[in-house]
């Protein structure tokens, strides 16, 4: 077994396609299709069904590339350990966030942090919450900024809570609710809402929100980017709730206060067992500003064994 196989496997997996993985591993496809089958042979199970349709990842091939893809993460740090030994800091760094993330000047870190290691080679995607969370669990993604639905990070990983965010309902102009001091749930919930889909930290917390307050709400409409929300809200299609950062941005719809809703934490997790050098250096930017430099900051929370 290879590091270029298991390489050629995580890639298949991820794109969905021989195709597709060949042109990011710069190879050609017959000899990405070879490796493959040498180790499919090897191993004396298909990792992968083919069809007109595409690609599946099989059974086996689903229990292989867990360990495949830690065998390379631990590969990738031997190396990047060797560098910083040496005194520089290089590799790779995968970043996963949600969005918006108000709570983290993320552009302005990102610039401080290649100011100081421009060796490194950063990823950044935007995921839906579970996402992340199983990306970092299963080291796609080195660090991840998420909603916390509790104070405790997920076990294995450490944490460091950023900040805390205020939510606000936001209503159309002229709606009867536009101008008043504050609202309540059960008051939010007598028309439709609207809202991000499920598995999205947002709606995660709404919706224990509203059963916390006793109240059952209709999500009219889901739309998979919080961008969405204000044009549904300022259509009159239903109510919502929002970070207040998010609404101090939204020029066409009215934020309100709400009470009897939380604000929501927002984390970063890492593996800290595990931390590569380059994720390491970008963890202790991140504990150089905060709390002091953000809002609503809170000290580190250790791992969970």
């Amino acid at each position: 077994m290879e590091l270029r196989q298991l390489t050629y496997a995580v890639a298949v997996a991820e794109t969905g396609s021989f195709t597709r993985a060949a042109h990011r591993c710069f190879v050609v496809q017959s000899a990405l299709s070879h490796q493959i089958a040498r180790l499919e042979e090897e191993l004396g199970a298909r990792l992968f069904e083919r069809s007109s349709r595409g690609v599946r990842v099989t059974a086996a091939g689903e229990v292989f590339l867990g360990p495949a893809r830690e065998a390379l993460a631990a590969v990738e740090r031997a190396r990047g350990e060797v560098a910083a030994y040496g005194g520089e800091i290089r590799g790779t760094l995968q970043i996963g966030t949600i969005t918006p993330l108000t709570a983290v000047d993320l552009p302005d870190l990102l610039a401080t942090y290649q100011d100081r290691h421009p060796a490194v080679r950063v990823t950044l995607r935007t995921r839906v919450v579970s996402d992340l969370l199983q990306q970092v669990r299963d080291r796609t993604c080195d660090l991840v900024f998420v909603d916390a639905a509790a104070r405790q990070p997920p076990r294995g990983l450490a944490a460091r809570c950023l900040a805390h965010e205020e939510l606000v309902a936001i209503v159309p102009p002229g709606h009867r609710l536009a101008g008043a001091a504050q609202v309540a749930p059960d008051r939010l919930a007598e028309e439709n809402m609207v809202d991000m889909p499920p598995g999205s930290g947002i709606r995660r917390h709404n919706d224990a929100a509203f059963a916390a307050a006793g109240v059952t709400r209709n999500v009219a409409f889901e739309a998979d980017a919080m961008a969405l929300l204000e044009p549904l809200v300022a259509r009159g299609l239903g109510t919502a709730l929002v970070p207040a950062a998010t609404a101090a941005r939204m020029c066409t719809v009215r934020g309100v206060p709400v009470t009897g809703v939380p604000p929501r934490a927002i984390q970063a997790l890492w593996h800290a067992s595990a931390a590569s050098p380059a994720a390491r250096a970008f963890v202790q930017l991140l504990c150089e500003r905060t709390p002091e430099d953000l809002p609503g900051g809170d000290k580190g929370v250790a791992p969970r064994p």
